[in-house]
C-alpha cells in the first residue's frame, strides 16, 4: 500500500513518477488515497491513469466520499476500490468495494468481519444493526486520535493495545470516556 509523495504537495507529474518508481519493484501496488493527511488527492482520473499504466492494482479510498467509487469504476472498471474510511464502509461495500482496509477490526474482529460479510452478501438485515452499533467507534478512523481510540478499545476487550508512542498524545479524559462507553455498549450488545 503506497501513499503519494507526502513530504510536500506533489503535482500529478510527481505522483505518477512516484508510482512508476515503486512499481519497478515488481510487486502489486495498492494506492492509498488520503488527501486529508497527505494534501495530495488521487482523483478518479489520476487513479485511472495509474491503473491504465499498470502501476496500481487497487486503491484504499479514504476521502469518505462514496461517490468516488462510482467515478473510479466508470474510468477504471478493473481497479479494486477498497473501503478505507471506516464510517462509510457499508456504503462503499454496497457500491461494490471488494474489501476493507481498516484499524477497528483489531479491537472487534468478529463483529467487523460479520458486518463486512453481511454487507457484501446483501444481507442488510444483519449488516445495518451491526453497522449502527459499531459506527460510533468507526467514526474515530477519520480523527487525529484514531490509533489511540483503537488501542483503548483493544485494551477494553482484552486484546492488548497499549499506549501509543510519541508524538501521539494520550486521549483526553473526555475522548477516553466516549471511546470507553461506545466500546462497552458494543460489547454488551454482543460485539466481539
Amino acid at each position: 500500500m503506497l501513499l503519494p509523495p507526502n513530504a510536500y504537495r506533489a503535482d500529478e507529474r510527481a505522483v505518477i513518477e512516484h508510482y512508476r518508481e515503486v512499481a519497478n519493484a515488481g510487486v502489486p501496488v495498492v494506492a492509498y488515497n488520503n488527501p486529508i493527511d497527505t494534501k495530495v488527492d488521487l482523483t478518479p482520473a489520476l487513479l485511472a491513469r495509474l491503473h491504465g499504466e499498470g502501476l496500481i492494482v487497487g486503491v484504499k479510498e479514504f476521502t469518505g466520499d462514496v461517490r468516488r467509487l462510482y467515478q473510479i469504476a466508470e474510468l477504471a472498471p478493473d481497479l479494486d476500490v477498497l473501503a478505507g474510511s471506516d464510517d462509510v464502509t457499508l456504503e462503499l461495500v454496497l457500491a461494490g468495494a471488494p474489501g476493507w482496509i481498516s484499524g477497528y477490526p483489531n479491537a472487534l474482529p468478529r463483529s467487523c468481519v460479520q458486518m463486512f460479510n453481511a454487507v457484501a452478501a446483501g444481507d442488510l438485515a444483519t449488516a445495518l444493526p451491526l453497522y449502527r452499533l459499531l459506527h460510533p467507534l468507526l467514526r474515530w478512523d477519520s480523527k487525529t486520535e484514531f490509533v489511540q481510540a483503537i488501542k483503548l478499545s483493544m485494551d477494553i476487550v482484552g486484546r492488548y493495545g497499549g499506549p501509543c508512542r510519541p508524538p501521539r498524545a494520550p486521549l483526553t479524559d473526555e475522548q477516553e470516556r466516549i471511546v470507553r462507553e461506545a466500546t462497552e455498549k458494543a460489547v454488551a450488545a454482543g460485539c466481539r
